[in-house]
């Protein structure tokens, strides 16, 4: 996924970092490029680009954190979590919650409450390994021990982190 060699000049980009600094310009060989605009990106003539690919992106965002676990505030934390969803389809990669996955599964495993043991069981656990298919991650909202967890995690993994729709290349 990390794209290394002579003409990164000791840099790695990951393509979808690669991808974001050409813009909209995106040519299959770098002497497609201006050769002042190669330069500026570390690139040699004749290097291969890559095109941008559409990403696996997991939304994190607080879920519990600020609500005392009132469900109409949980509720609230997930609708702006997944108020990011649709932009990055339509930007043509898969958004992915992890509560998607996690709160079905809490409830299979038994979960009366959030912060049970069946809760605890999987609720982060899952996210994590979805991390591992993901190709990015999107870090919303406000403060949350979990979310930054998972972008950190995310970082570990070498995935593109996220904080804002901008940032998040169109590839439709």
């Amino acid at each position: 996924m990390t794209l290394v060699g002579p003409w990164c000049r000791g840099h790695s980009y990951t393509k979808y970092e690669l991808a974001k600094m050409l813009g909209p310009r995106i040519c299959k060989r770098a002497s497609d490029l201006s050769l002042g605009f190669a330069v500026s990106l570390g690139v040699a003539p004749g290097a291969e680009l890559v095109t941008p690919k559409p990403m696996m992106i997991l939304i994190a965002g607080p879920y519990r954190s600020g609500t005392n676990d009132d469900p109409s505030l949980i509720k609230r934390n997930v609708e702006e979590m997944q108020s990011y969803a649709l932009p990055i389809f339509r930007a043509g990669h898969i958004p992915v919650l992890g509560e998607w996955l996690a709160l079905p599964l809490a409830e299979l495993a038994g979960s009366r409450e959030i912060g049970d043991e069946a809760f605890n069981e999987v609720f982060h656990p899952i996210a994590i390994r979805l991390l591992e298919k993901c190709d990015a991650v999107l870090r919303v909202g406000g403060p949350s021990t979990g979310a930054d967890e998972m972008a950190r995690v995310g970082r570990s993994l070498g995935l593109n982190i996220y904080s804002a729709l901008a940032e998040i290349p169109n590839v439709a």
